[in-house]
């Protein structure tokens, strides 16, 4: 039976709920996502950073295939390199297909310890798909033999899903969903397989839509991303607070943004109270506290 979101989960105040406390006197939880993508070249491209000539829509699209081939050739390079200097292991969100088309970036991101979380098969929306069930399993289960252990999260494709999703991803054995952005703390929603754990994850701190649809110059990421973490970090003194940043490596991987990246985390690092955890550190907290149930 489908479920509306509010059939799901009950509207909660954060003022009303008991206050969430990290280990020791962190304040924030810093959630770094690295998204990693493949465009079927024979498919219309997933978003565009160069329209088509006149409006028309021409396949194969080589200019925005090339332009996402770049974030794996170089741009991804640079966040191996960031993370490695900062000793960060980063959720990967990634489309299964990844670990065929690009098994050296793959690899990469097994070797440095990075989460690997459930991202489609290919990138496109879930509501597309002509069979989601055998997808989401198709993407579990390779993500799985590739790295020896079954993912506990999921993210759609452009967060989408149908309302018959969230059964379908604990069925496979997801535990941990970011589809859902309506908070600043994990959340619990219900499905009929089971509970599902919904974690912050965000569509105002991606590069997705701040650069490729607002528009924004490549240093507003370091300013939006600063005044979030501040407010976030002042609210944690009361209340744990997870703050997410999603980027691309096709976008931020860039020459010309990847020093407002590094300069963001360098601001993170002067202040005390800093969990950088991934999403399965985070579920396992939260469930430590009470929730998931």
């Amino acid at each position: 039976m489908s479920m509306q979101p509010s059939d799901r989960v009950p509207f909660s105040a954060i003022i009303d709920r008991p206050p969430l406390k990290l280990p020791g006197d962190a304040r924030i939880i810093l959630w770094s996502i690295v998204n990693l993508e493949v465009w079927d070249i024979g498919k219309p491209m997933a978003r565009q950073v160069i329209p088509a000539p006149t409006g028309q829509v021409l396949l194969p699209d080589v200019p925005n295939w090339s332009w996402h081939e770049y974030g794996m050739r170089v741009g991804v390079w640079r966040f191996f390199k960031l993370y490695q200097r900062l000793g960060i292991r980063p959720t990967l969100s990634i489309n299964a297909r990844v670990v065929d088309d690009y098994t050296r970036v793959a690899e990469e991101a097994r070797a440095s310890g990075w989460e690997f979380m459930g991202h489609s098969w290919e990138q496109g929306p879930i509501h597309k798909e002509p069979d989601q069930r055998a997808m989401i399993f198709r993407s579990m289960d390779r993500l799985e033999k590739f790295t020896g252990k079954r993912p506990v999260g999921w993210l759609g494709p452009g967060l989408t899903q149908t309302f018959e999703t969230p059964e379908l991803l604990v069925e496979a054995g997801v535990k941990y969903i970011g589809d859902w952005v309506y908070d600043d703390e994990p959340t619990t929603i219900k499905t009929d397989r089971g509970p599902l754990v919904t974690l912050p994850y965000t569509v105002e701190l991606n590069d997705i839509p701040m650069m490729i649809v607002q528009h924004h110059e490549s240093d507003y990421l370091l300013k939006r991303a600063i005044d979030q973490f501040d407010r976030l970090y002042e609210e944690g003194g009361e209340r744990a607070k997870v703050m997410s940043l999603a980027i691309h490596a096709y976008i931020s991987g860039q020459p010309h943004r990847i020093k407002y990246l590094e300069k963001f985390y360098e601001y993170v690092a002067s202040k005390p109270g800093v969990l950088h955890w991934n999403g399965e550190q985070m579920l396992e907290w939260y469930q430590g506290q009470g929730g998931g149930k």
